[in-house]
């Protein structure tokens, strides 16, 4: 089967649905990839307390159909990177669970050199609707193909002046990519060293979906009170490399119940620009 070249033909590209189940070991396996360790993080890491779910558990199922759509696409691998990423709860996640997720290609942008592709997708249980994600994928050397650029960032999604109300840092390990990865994003960027500097990188580095999730690790402790209900969304994009033992530094000006959110290392390079959080 040849695949699809990248253009606005892509537009609307849907994927079969999926039935995506997990289990308490999975949920588990992922808290621990994005950072959770005990006790501090006991609910999230052991099943005598639960365990509750991080919400951006949901980029999980999402990642599997937003795979299915790539492989009918023509993209080289070590010319991918995640540009963006958005994960709205409609309830909280269960430890153990069914849903079928759906997926479509939503928009596709010509930057000159590269192109961005925007998936969507959803997730529905027995219960109803149960998260929706989005991510835009940046495709180097995809674009020249005489498109519309697309939009810019977002303005109200720009820190303000103001010192922020929360800042939560967390370290990462030696072995966080390679631990996250187990929850299936297996791209080999981030743990072959050979793959890596063939794609004009120093050497292995974090997966953004990782750094987003201690992001929302930290959203969700410091301004929804570790609340898995209370938590309705988060997004980001992805700025610069998170490489591994770097500390993350996640700041949250809170808007009642809407925040901007910025993270960075402890460089102070920014790691994920143009975030947003709601709470309910």
């Amino acid at each position: 089967m040849s695949k699809l070249p990248i253009n606005s033909d892509l537009v609307g590209l849907a994927t079969e649905p999926i039935t995506h189940a997990w289990t308490e070991r999975d949920t588990m396996l992922y808290a621990l990839g994005v950072g959770c360790r005990p006790p501090d993080d006991l609910d999230f890491v052991y099943e005598g307390r639960g365990p509750k779910v991080l919400p951006t558990f949901a980029v999980i199922p999402g990642l599997r159909a937003m795979g299915r759509a790539m492989q009918q696409i023509d993209i080289n691998l070590a010319a991918l990177l995640h540009g963006e990423q958005s994960v709205v709860t409609h309830r909280a996640i269960p430890a153990t669970g069914t849903a079928t997720v759906t997926g479509r290609v939503a928009n596709v942008w010509d930057k000159g050199k590269a192109a961005v592709i925007e998936f969507e997708g959803s997730a529905t249980d027995d219960d109803g609707p149960l998260f929706d994600v989005t991510a835009s994928l940046f495709v180097i050397g995809g674009g020249g193909w005489g498109g519309e650029r697309g939009p810019s960032a977002s303005s109200a999604a720009q820190p303000p002046t103001r010192e922020p109300d929360v800042v939560v840092e967390r370290d990462t390990r030696p072995e966080q990519a390679a631990i996250y990865r187990l929850s299936g994003d297996m791209n080999p960027m981030h743990i072959d060293p050979d793959f890596a500097t063939k794609a004009g990188f120093p050497g292995p580095f974090n997966h953004g979906l990782c750094t987003f999730g201690i992001v929302g690790h930290s959203v969700l402790a410091a301004w929804c009170d570790g609340d898995v209900e209370r938590f309705a969304s988060i997004s980001g994009r992805f700025a610069d490399q998170v490489w591994p033992g770097d500390t993350i530094i996640t700041r949250v000006w809170d808007n009642g119940d809407v925040a901007v959110v910025e993270a960075t290392t402890q460089r102070g390079n920014v790691v994920i620009s143009s975030g947003t959080a709601t709470r309910r």
